[in-house]
């Protein structure tokens, strides 16, 4: 046997007959609640939205949901290789491809150099007066400079 119920206008929980009360709008709109409580809310012109216990609030909320309808697969962003300035697309996949032991030995050699380089300058330079070497010290950071004006 199927009972004919109602569905309460702030709670939305069903309202079985014998129960509730049916307050007709100004607009005539038949408005069924379930409980004195949801009746006084209605009349207060609470929303249901902001009451925790409606399924308003709670739809709102997202509670109660199975989880497996809930979670969404994400995709993960696919990882673009971009030229950069100083380097072409081409030329930064080549140095990605070479070996790391072949890199340290590049970079060492062009450490001896930078070396060797600054060696003969230093070597060259000798000649010249020191004079710049007792330059006058000026202050970086004067800390309360600007007090006391």
């Amino acid at each position: 046997m199927v009972i004919a119920t109602e569905l309460c206008a702030l709670s939305e929980y069903r309202i079985y007959p014998g129960n509730g009360k049916l307050m007709i709008r100004r607009d005539g709109k038949p408005v069924f609640l379930g409980t004195s409580k949801a009746f006084s809310l209605t009349i207060q012109r609470k929303k249901p939205a902001k009451l925790v216990w409606t399924q308003a609030w709670r739809r709102l909320h997202k509670k109660g949901i199975t989880e497996t309808s809930l979670k969404k697969r994400s995709r993960r962003a696919n990882k673009v290789a971009r030229a950069v300035v100083g380097l072409s697309l081409e030329d930064i996949k080549k140095k990605a491809s070479q070996k790391p032991d072949f890199r340290t030995a590049q970079r060492d050699a062009a450490l001896k150099e930078v070396k060797s380089r600054k060696a003969g300058a230093k070597k060259a330079g000798r000649g010249k007066a020191t004079s710049d070497v007792y330059k006058a010290k000026i202050p970086k950071n004067v800390r309360g400079a600007g007090k006391g004006r």
